[in-house]
C-alpha cells in the first residue's frame, strides 16, 4: 500500500490519520500494508534508533521456531493467534501446515486491514481462518463461531501471543487475559509469549516514551513482570524466558546488541 494510488485506497473503519501498530509492524518487517502515518512512526525507529529493528526482525524468528517447535515434537495442532498482526512470510499456518497438514489456525486482530488481506491470503485454505476482535474481550473469541468452527477446546491448543501483551497497559490487566485462555483449554496446550523486555535502559524508555506517545500504549516489562504474565501452573519450557534471538536458534548466536535484549520470548505448557 505504498504507491500514492493504493494509499487512497483506504479499507473501510480506517483512520488513517493515526498509526496501527499491525500496519508498523508490517513495514519493520519490510511489509507493503501500511499508510504513511505507520511509516513516520515506524521511521522514528529506525532513523532515530538504529539498530532497533532488530527487535520485529528476532520477534518473527522466535514465533517460527515455536510453532514448529510444537508441531513438530507435540501432538498439538490448534493454534489462536492473538493479536496476529499483518500477513508476512512464515505465518503461523503456513509453518504449521508446512510439518503437519491438518494443523488448525484462527487468527484475531483488532484491524481492520488484518482482516481484508487475511481473508484473500486464506480464502482456499479451509483448516484457517481470520477475524476481527479485540484480545481485550476474550469471551468473545472464544464464544465466536468462527473459533469454534476450527478449535476443538477439549483437545489441546496452542494459545499465542506474539509481541501483543506489551500493546496493553498495566490497567488493562494482560495477565488475566492469559489466564482466561488458561482456565479454558486443557493439559498439555501450550502458551507462547514474546515481550518488550526492559532492563531499565534507556532505550527502552526512549521506545516506550515514543509509542505512549504516538499510540497511547506500549509497555517495556522486566523479566519478572514478563514471567508473571505466565501466572502458576504454567511450566516454562527450557530455556525459559531469553531473548528472542536466543530462543533455541537454528544457528549458533552472536554476542547480541543492545536493541536485541530488549525483546523477549518463551513457551510454556499447561500441566
Amino acid at each position: 500500500m505504498t504507491d500514492a494510488g493504493a494509499e487512497n485506497a483506504v479499507i473501510a473503519g480506517i483512520d488513517v490519520t493515526k498509526p496501527s501498530i499491525a500496519r508498523t509492524y508490517d513495514y519493520l518487517l519490510g511489509g507493503k500494508d501500511n499508510y504513511a502515518v505507520d511509516r513516520a512512526l515506524a521511521d522514528r525507529f529506525i532513523n532515530d534508533l538504529p539498530g532497533s529493528q532488530a527487535i520485529a526482525f528476532d520477534n518473527r524468528g522466535a514465533l517460527v521456531r515455536a510453532v514448529r517447535e510444537i508441531v513438530e515434537n507435540t501432538p498439538v495442532r490448534q493454534f489462536i493467534d492473538l493479536g496476529s498482526g499483518l500477513p508476512t512470510a512464515d505465518n503461523v499456518h503456513q509453518v504449521a501446515q508446512r510439518h503437519a497438514l491438518g494443523s488448525k489456525v484462527v487468527y484475531v486482530d483488532n484491524d481492520p486491514v488484518v482482516l481484508a488481506h487475511g481473508r484473500a491470503l486464506l480464502a482456499e485454505n479451509e483448516n484457517t481462518t481470520v477475524f476481527q476482535a479485540d484480545l481485550r474481550n476474550p469471551k468473545a473469541i472464544y464464544d465466536s463461531s468462527e473459533t469454534r468452527e476450527l478449535i476443538t477446546f477439549d483437545e489441546p491448543v496452542a494459545v499465542i501471543f506474539s509481541a501483543v501483551l506489551h500493546h496493553l497497559n498495566d490497567d488493562e490487566d494482560p495477565a488475566s487475559i492469559v489466564r482466561f485462555w488458561y482456565d479454558r483449554v486443557p493439559s498439555g496446550s501450550y502458551f507462547f509469549i514474546s515481550h518488550f523486555r526492559s532492563e531499565n535502559d534507556p532505550r527502552s524508555a526512549h521506545m516506550q516514551e515514543l509509542l505512549q506517545g504516538s499510540l497511547g500504549r506500549g509497555r517495556w516489562r522486566t523479566d519478572e513482570e514478563i514471567l508473571a504474565l505466565f501466572g502458576e501452573g504454567l511450566t516454562i519450557l527450557p530455556p525459559g524466558l531469553v531473548p528472542a534471538a536466543e530462543w533455541r536458534p537454528t544457528q549458533p548466536t552472536d554476542d547480541l546488541t543492545d536493541w536485541e535484549r530488549l525483546i523477549a520470548a518463551a513457551l510454556a505448557v499447561k500441566n
